[in-house]
């Protein structure tokens, strides 16, 4: 801000000269306060300059509707959408969501540094907030094998950069703990820049909860019980409750939030996919679920923007107050949460669930972006996984959605010494194929609960590492939908009797498409219909679902490319049980 700038906003606060617009006939939230108050809304150069009764140069009737402040979510992967970052903004904008704390650690599994340039490069001017945690661990651990290795001598030149807020989630917890040079050097490197440093700390116990602190680790994602939230928030962390596409974790924790302690929290999406958010929203979801569960409107709103932008050092939002950006939204209600317009500096960006802001520019990825599934082809032979019938195995668990798995043990069904998947027992195979280096590497496994009774499904979208992840009840369907994903250089895909049922093309990396929001949506919602025609009928998203199978740093067991790996233990193990 120059002097001329500041001179203007306080004219106008003075009354001196008309605001650029006044919003009159609202019902304006004091997220200070918790209360309601009334008074008209001046705004100037995009910021608020008064509340009180003022005059401007136009006017806008909240005709008794509530006055807002815009939400924000506090941690949130664009890549899990499916969609670009411009496309990515035209939903949350519908959705009352005008700033996000994004971590490109998906793109930069796969693409490394190229892959964090295109994410900022193409979220720079748009009207949606995008703010940058730099991914931390890349991989998420050496016990799998991803796209890229990002050392602290990588995200250096990143922290510069004006929308880059810190570090994203430390999820390598055995490399603080045991002082691991290169990610000591990225917290330091951080904090030198006065940057914050989000955690990771799924499992962690009281102890490894003082240890992360000691590490300057600020803030938690990944709490699931009433009692996770409480160590952290006892601890000085903040506390992101998360409600995702499979990870829900809102219902759990609220009953941890109390009025002495609320300040602390603040809502999170972290992993949602498309058609979710269409559907059902972003953080303006996770007020409404906080609402239904007891939580008072006002809390909850204070946790979606106050609490949000004071935990990131966000000074200019989360308020509608003189100083702060005019980024608020009119409810009609408290109870719902319906939002009949939404404004980013004062200007009407969404109407009605309905972008309104103008059309951005198409994203053109650097070729290498285009051109990441770079594996040898399998056959069917790679896929046999050796044991003997009858005998114990290690099988993933899964938990309907829940991120975190059980380590279970069963007897296993074989033939001729492979093992033969179970559809009585919902036993089936699973394979994790590494697709960024051609090294050849298959983990095999078996997992419970995915509900799958005919064919196979398959993706490239396999957290953190993004290798190509497949499950079926046979070995041809398999290596069907492995073909399939090669071919269209990353996606989803089902696949019967060697068939192709449907797929969703995510030529950017794997991860997302070049395609507007509206057509990829479209592509979703087809795949998951034909889900029916594999005999799945459970009440979770299993491509959601198997991605979230192959991330080690999340309890109890997952499969990497080098095999079934036990969290408890933090190594690798045999599919055949002792």
């Amino acid at each position: 801000m120059n002097i001329d700038s500041l001179k203007k906003r306080i004219d106008v606060s003075t009354k001196r000269m008309p605001a650029d617009v006044v919003i009159k006939n609202g019902k304006i939230i004091d997220v200070f306060n918790l209360e309601v108050m009334e008074g008209d809304v001046a705004i100037v150069d995009g910021y608020i300059a008064g509340i009180g009764e003022y005059e401007g140069n136009e006017t806008i009737d909240a005709a008794g509707k509530f006055i807002s402040p815009a939400f924000i979510d506090g941690h949130v992967h664009i890549e899990s959408s499916m969609v670009t970052p411009a496309e990515f903004s035209k939903v949350l904008l519908a959705h009352g969501v005008t700033t996000v704390i994004t971590d490109p650690h998906e793109i930069g599994n796969v693409s490394g540094v190229e892959g964090i340039s295109f994410m900022l490069n193409h979220s720079e001017g748009l009207p949606l907030d995008v703010r940058v945690m730099l991914p931390s661990s890349v991989p998420a651990t050496p016990f799998e094998n991803a796209g890229a290795v990002l050392k602290a001598s990588d995200l250096e030149p990143f922290l510069t950069h004006p929308r880059v807020l810190g570090l994203a989630e430390v999820m390598d917890f055995p490399a603080v703990f045991r002082g691991d040079e290169d990610m000591l050097q990225k917290i330091v490197s951080t904090a030198d820049q006065n940057k914050m440093i989000d955690g990771h700390a799924a499992g962690l116990d009281a102890n490894g909860i003082n240890v992360y602190r000691s590490s300057m680790i600020t803030t938690d994602h990944e709490c699931s019980t009433k009692e996770d939230a409480l160590d952290r928030i006892s601890r000085g962390m903040f506390v992101l409750i998360r409600e995702g596409s499979v990870a829900k974790n809102l219902r759990a924790l609220i009953t941890a939030v109390t009025p002495k302690n609320a300040r602390r929290f603040l809502f999170c999406t972290d992993d949602k996919h498309l058609d979710d958010l269409v559907a059902e929203g972003s953080v303006d979801h996770n007020v409404r679920v906080a609402i239904q569960e007891g939580m008072d409107a006002l809390q909850a709103i204070q946790l979606a923007t106050l609490n949000a932008a004071e935990c990131y050092g966000l000074k200019e939002k989360g308020a509608v107050a003189p100083g702060y950006k005019a980024d608020f939204l009119l409810l009609e209600n408290l109870d719902s949460i319906v939002i009949s317009d939404v404004f980013v500096g004062g200007k009407l960006v969404a109407q009605n669930g309905k972008y309104k802001g103008s059309e951005s520019r198409s994203a053109q990825p650097p070729a290498a972006l285009t051109k990441s599934v770079n594996m040898t082809m399998i056959d069917s032979e790679k896929l046999s996984i050796p044991i003997t019938d009858g005998k114990p195995m290690h099988v993933i668990e899964i938990i309907p959605n829940q991120i975190v798995t059980k380590k279970k043990v069963f007897a296993a069904t074989a033939e001729n010494g492979e093992f033969i998947p179970s559809i009585t027992n919902d036993l089936i195979k699973m394979a994790v194929i590494e697709r960024h280096n051609k090294t050849e590497n298959i983990g095999l496994g078996v997992v419970k609960g995915l509900l799958i009774q005919n064919g196979a499904i398959a993706s490239t979208v396999a957290h953190d590492s993004h290798n190509l992840v497949v499950a079926g009840t046979n070995d041809e369907d398999m290596q069907v939908a492995i073909e399939a994903i090669s071919k269209m250089q990353g996606g989803y895909v089902i696949v019967k009797n060697g068939a192709v049922l449907a797929s969703v093309p995510l030529p950017i990396s794997g991860l997302m498409s070049d395609r507007p929001f509206i057509e990829v949506n479209d592509q979703i919602i087809h795949l998951k219909e034909k889900l029916k025609e594999i005999g799945f009928s459970g009440d979770f998203d299993p491509f959601l679902t198997l991605s979230f199978l192959t991330l080690p740093v999340i309890p109890e067991i997952k499969l990497t490319d080098l095999g079934l790996f036990d969290f408890k233990i933090f190594q690798h193990i045999p599919v055949q049980a002792e």
